[in-house]
């Protein structure tokens, strides 16, 4: 499963890269540090399903609210769902 998350995570930075505005190139750029953190760490537990995804996610989340203003965590977290929704249908 984790490989689906990482190919759906990279293909999801790719279309940033290629088709996104400033915005989009600096969600993605954010949440791909994050994600590649929370992949390892998953690599290491036993449960690598959906909910620990999002239990890790929450607390990156919540990291993030506190370092970025409100403008830039709101385009993190619209980032996020989007690459969730993603995730979820790949898996």
């Amino acid at each position: 499963m984790l490989e689906k998350i990482d190919a759906t995570v990279e293909s999801w930075i790719e279309e940033a890269v290629a088709h996104g505005d400033d915005d989009a190139l600096f969600a993605s750029g954010y949440l791909q540090g994050h994600i590649a953190v929370v992949l390892s760490e998953l690599e290491a537990q036993e449960q690598q399903d959906l909910a620990a995804l999002d239990a890790k996610m929450v607390d990156c989340l919540a990291l993030a609210d506190d370092e970025l203003n409100q403008s830039d965590y709101a385009l993190i977290d619209n980032a996020w769902q989007q690459l969730r929704e993603r995730i979820v249908a790949a898996i």
